[in-house]
């Protein structure tokens, strides 16, 4: 079986709570011109960010965010939303790449499971409605969900081309950086970047929640995960890449909507800065207490799951570990351009 997201991360909700169709309108695109991809162009769609010193992390909300340390990162380019679905298929279009979600479990890698146990599948929110008051049954594998059926067989992303492609492992979008010559921000550039400018501050506009009357983020409004009000206009579910005001520095979702991947390996706690400066913790030093034999990745920025009630991690401090291995229905991945510093004078 694949291996699950931690619990308290949240998943896609299925129809039965009411979350996977809601009409054209919020299928629409919220940006008017969004950048496709293309090899030629490597800074296309993207945002230059400018280095510096910032604090990393926070007085934990949860224990694996702090303790907050001054970190400095260098210049880089960042692409300004989520990569989207119509991003993602030119990539495909291009290479021919499968993701780990449509491809059979390697028998090598997993000799106790079963060829039907191996088959293409991804994790899937089923919500709380059967499974009662049991986290750990409120999400299921779905053979067949992908980045194209992101519920599962029969749904699909026909008029969703500008909402964040999801149920993408990290192999998955480390090949479609490293296509346009890019890569996966690292925590601490993910986070610099999350943070728009406002160091220290508990949300990536400022200290304040997000005003009711004036969403900034896309959420779970409510008690999860009974029931999400949708008072952000949309409703357990992902939303189209800018439908909600960019950060500092012109960054769209860059909390919310969908988790996105970096390339540090997770550890519960920060590393000391002096690793996260020499490119971040490795594999070896890689440990997830719920699962202390499986090396994962640090994710960031929360989802259109994340309740303040169950999840808050909507914050640029919060980061959760994710499987290598397995994409979900709530991840999906923005990538980075490094500028290379200028010699020093001699």
């Amino acid at each position: 079986m694949r291996p699950p997201l931690a619990l308290g991360l949240g998943l896609t909700v299925l129809s039965a709570l009411g979350g996977c169709e809601q009409g054209v309108e919020a299928q629409k695109a919220c940006l008017a011109d969004l950048t496709l991809p293309d090899p030629a162009e490597p800074t296309a769609g993207m945002v230059r960010l400018t280095g510096g010193v910032f604090a990393m992390g926070a007085s934990a909300e949860h224990p694996e965010e702090g303790p907050p340390r001054q970190v400095r990162v260098g210049d880089f380019w960042i692409d300004q939303t989520e990569v989207t679905n119509a991003a993602f298929a030119r990539f495909v279009d291009a290479t021919g790449y499968v993701t780990q979600a449509e491809r059979p479990l390697p028998e090598a890698a997993y000799p106790g499971l079963s060829t039907e146990e191996r088959r293409p599948a991804s994790l899937v929110f089923v919500g709380a409605g059967a499974a009662g008051g049991n986290p750990a049954a409120w999400w299921r594998i779905i053979p067949g969900a992908d980045w194209r059926h992101p519920e599962g067989p029969g749904s699909s992303i026909a008029g969703k081309e500008s909402w964040p492609v999801v149920h993408i492992g990290w192999e998955d979008a480390q090949a479609y950086a490293q296509w346009l010559g890019r890569d996966l921000p690292t925590e601490a550039e993910w986070e610099y970047a999350a943070r728009g400018g406002l160091d220290s501050a508990r949300y990536a506009w400022g200290d304040d929640p997000a005003p009711k009357t004036q969403p900034l983020a896309n959420t779970w409004q409510g008690v999860f995960p009974v029931a999400d009000s949708g008072e952000d206009g949309h409703k357990a579910q992902p939303a189209p890449v800018g439908c909600f005001p960019a950060n500092g520095h012109g960054l769209y979702d860059i909390t919310g909507n969908v988790w996105e991947w970096t390339s540090d390996w997770y550890r519960p706690g920060l590393v000391p800065a002096s690793v996260l400066e020499q490119g971040g913790p490795s594999r070896a030093m890689s440990r997830d207490p719920d699962e202390p034999g499986q090396p994962k990745h640090v994710i960031k920025g929360g989802s259109f799951l994340c309740a303040d009630n169950f999840c808050f991690r909507y914050r640029p401090a919060a980061r959760a570990p994710g499987p290598h291995d397995s994409g979900a229905s709530h991840v999906g991945f923005r990538t980075v351009l490094r500028i290379p510093a200028a010699p020093e004078a001699s």
